[in-house]
C-alpha cells in the first residue's frame, strides 16, 4: 500500500492523473513486449558472516556510457534481498557485484533466479566460479562483468530524491519502504572471460538470451536459428 500511495504522488508531481499514469505504463508494456530485451543474472554476497551467494534476474539492464568510464544500469523492485545487499556494498572493494549476460542456451537459468518462491537455492543447480571478489559468475553465459557501484542506487518514485551523496545511506534505508523501485549504476572493473573466445561463432552459448514477447528467444544467422527449448 506503501509502494502504491508512492507511486500515485510522484504521477501527481508530473502532472499526470493514476489514470493516465497507468494507460502510459500498459502501453509502454506492450511496445516493449515486441522488441528483444537482453537476458541478465546479477550476483552479489549476502550481508552475513558466511558471505552468502545470492542472484537475481534483471528486467532491465543496459550500457549507458563508454567514456569517460564504462558504465551500466539496471533496476530492482523494493523491497528485495539483492538492493540491500548492493546497498551496504563495502566501497573499498574492487567489485560490488557480477552482471552475467545469459546464452541462448540458459533460459532455464533465468527462470531460476527469477522465482525465489520455486526455487530458493538456484546455485545448487547452476555452474559456476568466482572472480577476485568471491562472487559468483554462472558458467555458460554470453560473459560477465565485475562491476563496482558509481553511487547510491536512485529512488524512482521521486526524483527529487536522487541529490543524496555517498554518506546518506540512513535517509535511504529509512524511506525505502516507499519505494517501488530503484536504480543501480555501476562501473564496469573487469570483463571476465567471454563465451567467444572458446567456442564457435554458431554455438548456442555465443548467441544471447532475449525475452520478447514474453517468451525467451534468441537471433538467427544466415546460417542457423537456434530455438530455445521450453522450460
Amino acid at each position: 500500500m506503501l509502494a502504491t500511495r508512492a507511486a500515485c504522488r510522484a504521477a501527481q508531481r508530473a502532472g499526470l492523473s493514476t489514470s493516465a499514469s497507468d494507460d502510459v505504463k500498459a502501453r509502454l508494456r506492450a511496445l516493449l513486449r515486441e522488441t528483444a530485451q537482453p537476458v541478465a543474472v546479477v550476483t552479489s554476497l549476502l550481508p552475513s558472516p558466511d558471505k552468502t551467494f545470492h542472484g537475481a534476474t534483471l528486467s532491465s539492464f543496459t550500457s549507458i556510457a563508454m567514456d569517460p568510464y564504462p558504465l551500466v544500469a539496471f533496476s530492482l523492485k523494493i523491497p528485495s534481498r539483492m538492493a540491500s545487499s548492493l546497498r551496504v556494498a563495502h566501497p573499498q572493494l574492487s567489485s560490488h557485484m557480477v552482471v552475467n549476460i545469459l546464452s541462448a542456451s540458459q533460459a532455464s537459468t533465468a527462470i531460476l533466479f527469477s522465482r525465489p518462491d520455486l526455487h530458493p537455492h538456484p546455485f545448487e543447480q547452476v555452474g559456476y566460479y568466482l572472480n577476485d571478489e568471491g562472487i559468483p559468475i554462472l558458467e555458460g553465459s554470453l560473459g560477465a562483468l565485475s562491476c563496482k557501484l558509481a553511487s547510491l542506487p536512485l529512488a524512482l518514485d521521486d526524483l527529487a530524491l536522487s541529490g543524496r551523496n555517498l554518506d546518506a545511506k540512513s535517509t535511504l534505508e529509512t524511506a525505502a519502504e516507499a519505494f517501488t523501485s530503484e536504480l543501480f549504476i555501476a562501473r564496469v572493473t573487469k570483463v571476465e572471460k567471454l563465451a567467444v573466445d572458446d567456442v564457435e561463432a554458431a554455438d548456442s552459448h555465443v548467441m544471447p538470451l532475449l525475452h520478447h514477447r514474453r517468451e525467451y528467444v534468441t537471433v538467427h544467422t544466415k546460417n542457423s536459428h537456434l530455438p530455445i527449448p521450453k522450460v
